[in-house]
């Protein structure tokens, strides 16, 4: 379940210099928040110690929210690098996960109606080859040649 802001609550935090922007349901960081978040969690600082020390009021939010939130950051930094944090937002827990199966479902979904184009093109080759085969049954082969 997510952590819900009071409308309060959000004035509290659009005031507060880390923030970007928020909503009820979320909240964007400044550039230099998630840098410093991720520097300091380097070092061995416990996520939910780093947002106390910068003013917030930790009790706020679910307690795996600062985890997830810097798990999330570390994530995006690996796949692209520090200035793939300046996108608002951030990333689905699931997002890797969820790509990786979209494209191995699409690749199946794409072999499957290949497989049913190919079965249906052997039917039509099999049923050319019967009507040839029938046609050509009827045929004397190399008359010319038995007569002499």
């Amino acid at each position: 379940m997510r952590t819900t802001f009071s409308n309060e609550e959000l004035v509290e935090l659009r005031k507060h210099p880390c923030v970007f922007s928020c909503t009820p349901k979320s909240v964007n960081y400044t550039h230099e928040f998630k840098k410093h978040v991720l520097e300091e969690n380097e070092k061995g600082v416990c996520a939910k110690d780093i947002w106390k020390q910068a003013g917030f009021d930790t009790s706020k939010w679910k307690e795996f929210y600062f985890r997830s939130t810097v798990r999330d950051w570390k994530k995006i930094v690996r796949r692209g690098d520090l200035s793939s944090l300046n996108n608002q937002g951030g990333v689905q827990h699931d997002d890797g996960l969820t790509k990786s199966l979209r494209a191995e479902k699409d690749k199946i979904k794409r072999l499957e109606l290949q497989v049913r184009y190919l079965r249906a093109e052997n039917d039509f080759l099999a049923k050319l080859r019967a009507k040839r085969a029938e046609r050509n049954s009827g045929r004397i082969k190399n008359s010319r040649s038995s007569e002499i």
